[in-house]
């Protein structure tokens, strides 16, 4: 299935509100595993949930950096 990906980086660092805010479009059966093979190599704790219009959402933490990945179906 063909999908945009939003990949969305928190920045915890204090009084600093902004996001690192990417997007693409992939090629993947699964979300998640895309998720887990991009993260490849690094401690990673990785959960998703579909909304009922297709979108997929993973949460993951990379080596204490919290990510959100949005994929939605084009």
């Amino acid at each position: 299935m063909e999908y945009e990906m939003v990949r969305e980086i928190k920045n915890l660092c204090p009084n600093n509100q902004m996001r690192d805010i990417f997007f693409d479009e992939v090629e993947t059966d699964d979300p998640e595993s895309y998720v887990r093979e991009y993260l490849k190599g690094k401690a990673v704790d990785v959960s998703s949930e579909t909304r009922p219009d297709g979108t997929v959402t993973v949460h993951a933490t990379c080596d204490g950096l919290i990510q959100r990945f949005d994929f939605t179906p084009v």
